[in-house]
């Protein structure tokens, strides 16, 4: 019995198909692609290579344009051309529609924002400083025993008070009430509004209200019309509060952006957000200016309202940008909770700080520092002259000894604090019940939810055989490890431990936010959230209990993991909202043979040592800084003595932050010129990919959001090793790989935008060069990723992901996850 091959078809010549097997085939560096040849099984193409056929697609300009999730939902020639055939293809001579030409600005503007800013901050150190003085000598100093303590209370409820009424007042005296506006960044108003807005993010009174009925409360002084019982869980402090609208009874998840303000194109654009009564609002959504949510309408996870988008009154949307389905979001049953349990909550939380917590964490430093001083000169003599004063010397020795007892015994006493109190308190709290806000077993899960988010010992674990034992530690369900090394990334979260699965064989890169609570605005209650074996989960992604995937998948960057239909097994996910695409490819598995028998051994050997070393130098460089700071601080306390006190005082205590970030910046760079490249692509048990993991470790970003929107975050990043442009405005970006990262001049970094030159999937690693032209613009919590190229004058929506490979037309306006031309 003879077989009879069926030949490959070939497009028709000089029809659409032909144009795009023509162009693929110069992609792939071949002669020709057969119609219905598939782009992955078939031609062996990953997501790098067909985004560069989609520039190429682009480029040409009589085509009708494609995009990546055109690619995965019609991978063959035939498929694509035909869904794309409707679509009207542009003439030849068309150009992208220029984007409005950024603000101009000069070097003289900037310049003289940078002092004003840099004057601000020696001011207010100044008024800190006096204030602090004068008050601890008029309240506390000269007292004893228990009128001591009362005094100290005293003094520290009238500091916390004062702490949090200023952003209150400079607000109102500096802006008045917030109206849509645009400000030109670097000028006189930016000036104003960075004050405020630098005020209100610094001060740490307003995180200790977070998700208590305080916060609604300090909204409101700030301006913003805030309902009864709304429960607000986002760190992510709005700014432009005045535009700012919050009905009754509405949930705001954690880590959700409604800023009311964006840069862009060289201006600060100032618009209203408004979410209506009895809303909800998913986990790390991004609200842009000049949205709304009807009453009683959702927002999922991970999704977008960009500007001018609203959702209806009871509509359900989720997505990036939104868009409607049917998935329920809130579904936990309500329970009691009325306005006495809220104010009762709210008055426990402001007696809680002010009365117990503020004062006792002053005493224990202050008795702290107390005893290691003495034990000090006690053994070293030579530390002070025979008149009592601290020598150079016993300064120095003095700040070794307080800052190792108070970083090395902080580190020890956290880890244990970690797994102790939340094993303790688990009993209280039972999975799948339904418990009102505000009693015992809220405040039993806000403890145990914090302490399972300490960002501190992931990154000294993460990214290294030990972050498998240290979340079994803190109480994760993790079936039998396969030890790979690289098993969690250094940015783990969960808001229950106990409740937290994850399956064998399974990889997760940084920024997993697990979530095994559900939250209305009268109750709350914890389920399990489980990740299934084999699976590989990237960047960023929230995965709430009841989460629709099995085994065997991958989950891309920022992905809206599903919550109905169908288990998703054996696939990949990719988008918001998801759609399926291959699980992978031939060119992540050349690596594979290094991950069985003696080889991946060896490698794991190899690599434990390697990080090992990273750990001890991570401990090591943020100790010295520490030291540095405690150092110049002690140093600002001896001057006391001196006629110009108060000013060398707050001199010294403003240079304490500036050389702590220098430092880390530093050591950071240091070990950028000391490691090897970045490699291209290799395995995680190549010794090059150690030392981008010891530089991830190192990154010094939580270091630098004191200059955020200042001309000095840009000096920092040039010591890192960003090549950045003149005049580039900084916001609070993150650049994971700053030697290949590229940024034009006058570019826009808005607030928790990223830009990550490299990724980890399944053991195989790998990186490009991005550029980022002059001029262009990345939204609130956008995301860039490797091999990239923006065109000059470009943006990027907020919330937007930027896939590998993709190019950037000049100009050219791009929205969406994954992202897309407008």
């Amino acid at each position: 019995m003879s077989i009879t091959v069926e030949p490959r078809r070939r497009a028709a010549p000089g029809s659409v198909a032909a144009a795009y097997a023509e162009l693929l085939a110069g992609v792939l560096h071949v002669d020709e692609v057969p119609n219905d040849s598939h782009f992955f099984d078939d031609l062996g193409a990953d997501s790098l290579v067909m985004a560069q056929f989609c520039a190429r697609v682009r480029k040409r300009g009589n085509l009708p344009s494609v995009s990546m999730k055109d690619v995965y939902a019609h991978p063959t020639i035939s498929a694509l051309a035909a869904a794309v055939a409707d679509r009207a293809s542009p003439p030849p001579t068309q150009t992208h529609k220029p984007a409005e030409p950024p603000e101009p600005t000069t070097a003289l503007e900037h310049f003289t924002c940078g002092a004003l800013q840099a004057l601000f901050y020696l001011v207010y150190s100044y008024l800190g400083v006096l204030a602090l003085t004068e008050g601890y000598d008029w309240m506390v100093a000269g007292s004893e025993g228990s009128a001591q303590y009362l005094r100290l209370i005293l003094f520290t409820s009238a500091g916390f008070l004062v702490v949090c009424a200023v952003p209150i007042a400079a607000k109102w005296l500096l802006i008045g009430r917030w109206r849509p506006r645009q400000i030109r960044i670097w000028s006189l108003g930016y000036v104003r509004f960075w004050i405020v807005k630098t005020l209100i993010r610094s001060n740490p009174g307003i995180y200790l209200f977070v998700g208590s009925p305080l916060y609604g409360l300090y909204l409101r002084s700030l301006g913003a019309r805030v309902g009864s019982g709304a429960v607000i869980l986002s760190r992510d402090i709005p700014v432009c509060t005045d535009l700012l609208t919050i009905g009754a009874g509405t949930v705001i998840r954690r880590e959700t952006s409604f800023q009311c303000y964006r840069a862009h194109a060289g201006r600060i654009e100032i618009g209203p957000v408004t979410i209506g009564e009895n809303a909800f609002v998913g986990e790390m959504a991004v609200l842009d200016i000049n949205t709304a949510i009807g009453d009683g309408a959702q927002l999922g996870h991970n999704s977008a309202l960009l500007s001018g988008q609203s959702i209806p009154a009871g509509a359900r949307w989720h997505g990036s940008p939104a868009r409607r389905t049917d998935t329920n979001y809130l579904r936990v049953p309500a329970a009691p909770s009325g306005r006495l349990r809220r104010a009762r909550a709210a008055a426990i939380t402001l007696i809680g700080i002010v009365f117990v917590w503020a004062p006792l964490l002053e005493l224990g430093v202050g008795v702290l520092f107390a005893e290691v001083s003495s034990l000090v000169r006690a053994w070293a003599p030579s530390a002070q002259t025979s008149a009592g004063v601290v020598t150079a010397r016993g300064l120095l020795i003095e700040a070794m000894a307080f800052s190792a007892v108070l970083f090395f015994g902080g580190a020890i006493l956290g880890l244990l604090a970690v797994a102790t109190v939340p094993r303790l308190l688990r009993r209280f709290i039972k999975p799948d019940t339904v418990y009102p806000l505000y009693g015992f077993h809220h405040a039993v899960h806000r403890v145990i939810a914090a302490l399972s988010r300490v960002k501190f010992l992931g990154l000294l674990f993460g990214d290294s055989s030990y972050i498998v034992h240290y979340l079994r530690w803190l109480g994760w369900r993790l079936t039998p490890v396969v030890q790979t090394g690289s098993n969690f990334g250094c940015e783990v979260g969960t808001s229950n431990p106990f409740l937290t699965f994850v399956g064998t064989g399974t990889m997760i890169s940084d920024g997993i936010n697990m979530i095994p609570d559900e939250v209305s605005s009268t109750s709350f209650r914890v389920s399990q959230a489980v990740i299934g074996p084999n699976n590989f989960v990237g960047n960023y992604v929230n995965y709430p209990a009841g989460g629709r995937t099995g085994s065997n998948c991958l989950l891309a960057i920022k992905v809206l993991v599903p919550l109905d239909g169908e288990i998703r097994e054996g696939v990949g996910l990719l988008g918001s909202p998801a759609f399926e695409i291959p699980r992978s490819v031939e060119r992540d598995s050349r690596f594979d043979h290094l991950q069985t028998g003696d080889a991946r051994r060896r490698g794991l050997a190899a690599k434990n040592r390697f990080n090992l070393r990273t750990m001890g130098i991570f401990l090591l460089t943020r100790w010295v800084g520490v030291l540095l700071v405690v150092l110049i601080d002690l140093t600002a306390l001896e001057m006391f003595r001196d006629v110009f006190a108060h000013a060398v005082m707050a001199l010294l205590f403003a240079l304490s932050a500036l050389v702590a970030a220098l430092y880390y910046a530093a050591v950071e760079g240091c070990f950028e010129k000391l490691g090897p490249p970045p490699p291209a692509i290799s395995s995680i048990y190549d010794a090059r990919f150690w030392w981008v993991e010891r530089v991830w470790k190192l990154h010094p970003i939580h270091f630098f959001a004191l200059f955020d929107g200042t001309p000095f975050k840009t000096l920092l990043w040039r010591m890192i090793g960003v090549r950045m442009g003149r005049r580039v405005f900084d916001d609070g970006a993150y650049i994971s790989e700053p030697t290949l990262t590229a940024i034009g001049d006058e570019c826009v970094l808005n607030h928790r935008c990223i830009v990550q030159c490299d990724s980890q999937e399944d053991g195989t690693y790998k990186s490009g060069p991005t550029t980022i032209g002059a001029g262009c613009t990345l939204g609130v919590s956008s995301f860039v990723h490797y091999g990239v190229t923006m065109d000059e004058g470009s943006s990027l929506s907020a919330d937007a992901f930027l896939m590998k490979g993709e190019e950037v037309p000049s100009g050219a306006r791009w929205a969406g996850n994954p992202a897309r031309e407008l």
